[in-house]
């Protein structure tokens, strides 16, 4: 992105963040293939669906709205506990950077935008789901007590989403939501005993939140907004 665009800085973009994630998903992914192999099983197994791939589309829906409301209700009490009353000025400038990097050119940022939602959406949500609840998860509770497994799981994917925060503050928010997120997905796939439903949410929120990477190049190219 400096060599294209000139203006690559540290903290990145959510998008230019997504866009690093790249070898990490596709590394991950591999990684848990091998481990499983070893153990004569399969990727694909650690996504079979139950019934119907369908249904579990509809559990993933389901799975989206549960998980929603005590991941807001974390990020707010961490808020609070970070800034008491003053938490909802604070928002400004806990989760905005005025100084982290953005892609000039509408172009460039469009080419880049494309690259993360057809990389990050699609390899991300199946990597970390793998990696955190597929294979890590099960492994832990078979040697622990299925709590403490599902927290150190959770906590691990908490620490993940540090990256994605845009200053220093928002990674303490950053950890606590996603650790209670983590621990929601943990809940669901140890209920289920199967993946693809929480995978089918995750993959969706990662649409949501990749697309603006799309909407915005797009709305300064056609003139909608001012570059």
């Amino acid at each position: 992105v400096r060599a294209a665009d000139g203006t690559a800085s540290f903290p990145p973009t959510p998008m230019l963040a997504s866009l690093s994630l790249l070898p990490v998903n596709v590394i991950s992914l591999l990684l848990v293939s091998r481990l499983l192999r070893s153990e004569g099983q399969s990727l694909r197994s650690l996504f079979a669906p139950g019934r119907s791939v369908l249904r579990d589309t509809g559990w993933g829906l389901l799975w989206i709205a549960v998980l929603y409301l005590p991941f807001v209700l974390a990020v707010m009490g961490t808020m609070w506990l970070l800034y008491g009353p003053g938490m909802f000025e604070a928002f400004q400038t806990v989760f905005y950077d005025p100084d982290a990097a953005t892609v000039a050119s509408p172009v460039w940022a469009l080419v880049l935008g494309i690259v993360a939602v057809l990389t990050f959406a699609p390899l991300n949500a199946p990597a970390e789901e793998a990696v955190y609840r597929g294979y890590s998860q099960s492994r832990l509770t078979a040697w622990w007590a299925p709590w403490p497994a599902m927290l150190v799981c959770s906590l691990a994917f908490g620490a993940q989403h540090a990256f994605f925060a845009p200053t220093t503050e928002a990674m303490i928010v950053y950890v606590a939501a996603f650790t209670v997120w983590g621990l929601g997905s943990a809940l669901i796939v140890r209920a289920q005993r199967r993946l693809l439903p929480v995978t089918i949410a995750h993959l969706l929120v990662n649409l949501m939140t990749s697309s603006p990477a799309l909407v915005f190049p797009i709305l300064m190219l056609t003139g909608v907004v001012e570059s």
